[in-house]
């Protein structure tokens, strides 16, 4: 049985549904400013403080949960379509994260498209990377962490950090991940009736916006589901089994058994995308991310 206390992300889901339907031609601004309203679900974690930073160039925001290990770091990537989103939107659910795995996290507010289309967000990603290295943080004592787009930008990331010959973060933590460019998984019609936000025609239009003129739905740095996974940090998934987008954590997942990675992918019953978003506010988020957490200081 799904919980009430879950039904308040899919009712803001389909609301933000009915109201792009009803303005087909919604500026950019607006829609950054509707999925501004992504941290409504999300309650305060408690004795999580916050402070405004910018790390190898890039903006962000720090969650310290109080008694952290500030030694170990997570460099949490926002969803939203590689287009919207933000460090704001975003700094609740990281907080969460954080706290369960007694880490700080850097919430990253790459540059986003159509502005700067790919590959700067993964750029970006580098550069938060390296500096927060040649700081001292260890690289094994650095996790990657999204959501959606998000959950494709900390995936992909350390498949970069590998072709740059760098050293590899300790763990890959994807909420929700969309990773397939090509949009060929089978839950984008089986869940289209079930999911309240994400369909194929949304999905093709932050596409466009993030591929831009040169970019291919083929490329392994922008779809990794057409990487190879050799090597790969220990990587955990979680999703909703009425989400659209569960294929793509499905496959993931394969491919990474398939590399010998140490995988774990949670499907939880009748939750929507990203319904992590839910922490404090319902027991499957909170649930959720008590395993993350477990997860992480098990490794």
């Amino acid at each position: 049985m799904v919980s009430k206390e879950s039904d308040f992300l899919r009712a803001l889901y389909q609301e933000w549904s009915d109201r792009m339907a009803a303005n087909p031609g919604m500026t950019l601004l607006d829609l950054r400013a509707l999925f501004d309203e992504w941290e409504k679900p999300t309650f305060e974690p408690e004795d999580v403080s916050y402070k405004t930073d910018r790390i190898g160039g890039v903006d962000g925001i720090w969650a310290h949960p109080a008694g952290c290990d500030e030694r170990k770091v997570v460099i949490y990537t926002h969803g939203g379509g590689f287009a919207v989103g933000s460090s704001a939107s975003h700094r609740k659910l990281a907080g969460h994260l954080a706290k369960a795995m007694g880490v700080s996290a850097f919430v990253v507010d790459y540059r986003r498209a159509p502005e700067h289309p790919f590959p700067a967000q993964l750029e970006d990603a580098v550069s938060v990377y390296k500096a927060l290295m040649g700081s001292g943080i260890k690289p094994e004592n650095i996790s990657t962490a999204g959501d959606s787009a998000g959950g494709n930008l900390a995936v992909a990331s350390v498949l970069k950090f590998r072709d740059l010959n760098l050293p590899l973060p300790g763990a890959v933590i994807a909420l929700s991940p969309w990773l397939d460019m090509e949009l060929a998984g089978s839950t984008l019609a089986s869940n289209e009736a079930t999911d309240a936000l994400v369909s194929r025609s949304v999905l093709e239009a932050m596409r466009g916006m993030f591929l831009g003129e040169n970019g291919k739905p083929d490329d392994p740095q922008a779809n990794p589901l057409k990487n190879n996974f050799a090597g790969y940090p220990p990587l955990y998934m979680t999703a909703g089994s009425a989400e659209t987008l569960l294929d793509d954590a499905v496959r993931l997942n394969d491919l990474a058994k398939a590399a010998s990675v140490n995988t774990t992918l949670s499907i939880v019953a009748g939750m929507q995308h990203v319904f992590p978003f839910l922490a404090g506010r319902a027991p499957e988020a909170d649930a959720q991310i008590a395993k993350i957490g477990a997860w992480y200081k098990a490794l």
